[in-house]
């Protein structure tokens, strides 16, 4: 039987190893079974019935060209966090993406209401997702927070290296950071710190299985982004039954509830480093935030997720077979 072809457009592919790469590779199994699918960071040509583009800035290319090659055929942009909460605002080429798709995709409950009102119609949540993993054996002697993130500004490391700073003298309370360096400043602020503070470690980029073994068996991951489209890891966290300590941001929010009470202050780290104190310190914190999450962690199973993509992508389908404007 034919299937018909679908072209993801993501601006990294398999080395870069970063958030754009899992979702496209994660969407590319969920829809082969349906669909036949290629996956490129960027499109000049070809036949393809729908493309799914991945950041409205640096895959704003290949939406032209898309939208030139093909004007009635769909097109769904996935917005990444950088898009949402700051291209979208100053890059024209950004905007423009978002006006040529046919639909928009946001990955956090709260992510539409930072489109402008014209465009809203056009959102719809996708939540990512993750297979389930019981948490693995803690040791009650100290306290292991981790950070998963490559070191870039966005991602705002030192708000979690400035905390670490404030719990030194904390022995029973052990930091460790894995990502790569994507900064080299960054990377060597990261070196600095692991050098002059043992109970800070710097594990630099990790393959995939060992982060989550790593967010496994940490009694809490730390996410201190500025900003997040929906971050994985912390899904990843969710999905081991790791309590979560997150910056207060849509991003964050928009995945862990609007009521969820592990948020700090973006770049408090004061905050954060009381927080986790307080997670050593009272033994009903921890339990009482991964029960919060409990409640929410269908939202983010495999399942839910290829439900929900394949209805999007089906609609659009549908409507470009019947002769409809998507």
């Amino acid at each position: 039987m034919h299937r018909e072809s679908l072209v993801i457009v993501t601006p990294a592919l398999s080395p870069a190893n970063n958030g754009n790469w899992q979702t496209a590779q994660r969407w590319a199994r969920m829809l082969q079974p349906a669909y036949r699918v290629d996956v490129t960071d960027r499109w000049s040509a070809g036949d393809q019935a729908l493309m799914i583009a991945l950041h409205a800035r640096r895959s704003a290319a290949s939406v032209e060209a898309w939208r030139a090659t093909h004007p009635g055929r769909p097109l769904l942009l996935v917005l990444t966090g950088t898009d949402l909460y700051r291209d979208i605002e100053i890059d024209a080429a950004s905007q423009r993406s978002l006006w040529l798709a046919d639909a928009l995709v946001v990955l956090n409950e709260l992510g539409a209401q930072r489109l402008p009102e014209a465009l809203r119609g056009k959102a719809h949540v996708v939540l990512q997702s993750c297979s389930a993993r019981q948490p693995a054996r803690r040791t009650m002697r100290h306290l292991r927070a981790l950070m998963v993130g490559h070191l870039r500004d966005e991602k705002d490391p030192r708000t979690y290296w400035r905390a670490a700073h404030r719990l030194a003298a904390r022995t029973d309370i052990r930091l460790d950071h894995i990502g790569d360096a994507l900064d080299p400043v960054l990377g060597e602020e990261a070196l600095a710190l692991a050098a002059r503070q043992p109970c800070f470690r710097w594990l630099g980029g990790q393959p995939h299985d060992k982060v989550r073994r790593h967010i496994q068996t940490a009694h809490v991951l730390v996410h201190a982004s500025r900003m997040e489209g929906g971050a994985h890891v912390v899904i990843e966290a969710i999905q081991s039954r790791t309590p979560v300590l997150a910056s207060r941001i849509d991003g964050n929010l928009g995945l862990l509830g609007s009521g969820y009470e592990g948020v700090f202050e973006p770049g408090d780290d004061a905050q954060l480093a009381a927080l986790l104190a307080r997670a050593r310190d009272d033994p009903d914190m921890l339990p009482r935030l991964a029960a919060q999450l409990a409640l929410r962690a269908s939202l983010f199973a495999p399942e839910a997720e290829r439900a929900a993509l394949h209805q999007l992508v089906g609609s659009l389908m549908a409507r470009r077979s019947t002769g409809q404007t998507p």
